[in-house]
């Protein structure tokens, strides 16, 4: 069984049931064939439901960012984006296919982003969000509209700024981390990478042996 994120699960409102970690599972896209699911995904919800122009749902952002791709099963069904400045994250392109909106999948997602956030020391974020879904997002995770900032345009909708808050994570990874967890595949820092491997081949290593 896969470990939960704890600490991830503190920037939802409500709890994420055990029966959603039963069927739902979500992680950093770490291929070219899973980017492309993200991207199949968005071009099914912003393309096609909201009529986004190409140029505009793909940004020239895709590949700066950090995606995340939520399954059912084996099935790719959701899809969010976070981007990284010098003192908060930016979450974007939240996508889930129709059949899954209402359902568990969501916060399963967002926890599992939350708690990678988390982990690299960020404890704000900045949210551009559909004006008309503002009551939704404040039920989902712990926000405020951001004072002072005016709705703004794009893509036909109206948007409003949020700042969401990111639960402090104790483990959570400074620039003196080891060497070898600071360059495993993103969000996986606690499992051995391939490069671990190639410790055993540094100079004086037989040697030692």
């Amino acid at each position: 069984m896969m470990s939960r994120p704890v600490v991830g699960m503190k920037g939802l409102c409500r709890p994420v049931p055990d029966e959603a970690w039963a069927r739902y599972s979500a992680r950093p896209v770490r291929s070219l064939d899973e980017l492309q699911m993200a991207a199949a995904i968005r071009a099914a919800v912003f393309m096609s439901e909201q009529a986004c122009p190409y140029e505009e749902e793909y940004d020239g952002n895709d590949l700066c960012g950090t995606h995340f791709l939520l399954f059912d099963g084996a099935e790719p069904v959701g899809t969010l984006r976070v981007r990284w400045f010098a003192d908060f994250a930016k979450l974007e392109r939240i996508a889930l296919l129709p059949r899954e909106r209402g359902r568990m999948g969501l916060r399963v997602l967002l926890a599992e982003m939350f708690e990678l956030v988390a982990r690299k020391g960020y404890r704000r974020m900045l949210g551009q969000i559909q004006a008309r879904l503002w009551p939704v997002w404040s039920r989902t995770f712990n926000c405020r509209l951001l004072p002072g900032r005016a709705p703004f345009w794009f893509s036909d909708y109206e948007y409003r700024e949020i700042e969401i808050l990111v639960p402090a994570h104790p483990d959570a990874l400074p620039m003196e981390t080891d060497p070898y967890v600071i360059i495993r595949p993103e969000g996986a820092w606690d499992a051995p990478g391939v490069l671990d491997a190639s410790a055993e081949r540094a100079p004086g290593q037989d040697e030692a042996a």
